[in-house]
């Protein structure tokens, strides 16, 4: 659809709720941590994902299968989306859907970093961005990073990326690389954001997004022992700290959970935040804030339910409903039991 012309949440909102009404449910989640991936694959064929287990059962099996049906069904549900938004609503989905591209940027240059076939690469990657398929097929062709970082002039990510790259050869952490990317993602997201009476929860809930996203790059950046400032990799536009404040707070990790403690999200986050300081293991800090951002997004559209939060909320349940599923797949192809499985999961 094109931006020009009115927005329609009314219509957007009916189907998005028509979508999420098929999510699968917890109970869903524990019934397929009992059953091996090709179990799931049969599983996912009697859902929502019948068309893409179909359409790609002749050429994969197992978890191959299932990771390519669930990044396929999710771009195909977000690309849905857009078809159905029109004016100022379709703008400010595809804004949101860039997170995507983001993803993409970061899962490559992952791959490249860690020397893993492009075939895997690709199997992680979820084409619902503005990046089209022929070009993030020419990014997959990239044989090192500084080639990809090439490749990406012209895009919102790459001068931010060209000057990460001077402290990534610094350092080999791919903290400031990663780091650049979401600073481009958010810088552009909220760059003309008009705030109203339609947006000021999207608005707040993209505030909670980015504290929590600063408050972990800085915790990656304390535990990495890498000497590198976090206030050159803060990302603007959260309300918990300013990058000075950031700065500070990432060499002494005991005063940035006490400051996350004491802020608004100390309520939410407590037993992650606990989790953090006994274990001393970012991964289950990492995993609870995604649950917390998750909850939060259910509030969206509370109080304006014709507004894009209800559509926010929805992208963010399904990324979920993806992550899970993978997760579970690959856990149970790894030998891993139940309950080692459910503590990947993220579950409200």
């Amino acid at each position: 659809m094109s931006t020009a012309g009115s927005a329609n949440p009314e219509y957007v909102n009916a189907r998005v709720r028509a979508r999420r009404g098929a999510l699968f449910s917890d109970e869903e989640y524990r019934k397929l941590t009992r059953m091996g991936p090709a179990e799931i694959a049969r599983f996912m064929e009697e859902s929502e994902y019948e068309e893409e287990i179909n359409a790609l059962g002749s050429r994969y099996s197992g978890v191959d299968l299932i990771e390519y049906a669930l990044n396929r069904n999710l771009a195909k549900q977000f690309n849905d989306i857009l078809d159905w938004a029109e004016g100022r609503l379709y703008d400010l989905i595809a804004r949101y859907l860039r997170k995507f591209d983001a993803w993409n940027v970061k899962t490559i240059i992952r791959g490249i970093y860690a020397d893993i076939d492009r075939e895997s690469i690709d199997a992680d990657l979820i084409r619902a961005g503005e990046f089209d398929d022929r070009f993030l097929d020419r990014l997959l062709d990239a044989s090192t990073i500084e080639e990809l970082v090439t490749m990406l002039k012209g895009t919102i990510f790459g001068e931010l990326l060209e000057e990460a790259y001077e402290d990534y050869e610094n350092t080999d952490v791919l903290v400031p690389l990663e780091n650049a990317v979401d600073r481009a993602f958010y810088e552009r997201l909220l760059e003309g954001l008009v705030v109203d009476e339609a947006t000021q929860q999207y608005r707040e809930f993209l505030e909670a997004e980015i504290d929590f996203r600063n408050a972990r790059n800085a915790l990656r950046l304390a535990r990495s022992g890498a000497d590198i400032d976090p206030s050159e990799y803060y990302i603007e536009g959260g309300k918990l700290f300013s990058a000075t404040e950031l700065s500070q707070l990432a060499t002494n990790p005991d005063e940035l959970v006490t400051r996350i403690r004491e802020s608004t999200y100390g309520d939410e986050l407590s037993v992650a935040l606990n989790e953090l300081e006994e274990a001393e293991s970012l991964i289950g800090f990492e995993r609870a804030l995604e649950a917390a951002l998750l909850e939060y997004s259910d509030t969206l559209g509370s109080i304006f339910p014709l507004s894009i939060g209800p559509i926010i909320s929805y992208i963010l349940a399904k990324e979920r409903e993806v992550e899970n599923i993978r997760a579970i797949a690959r856990g149970r192809e790894a030998g891993l039991d139940e309950n080692e499985i459910e503590q990947e999961l993220v579950i409200l």
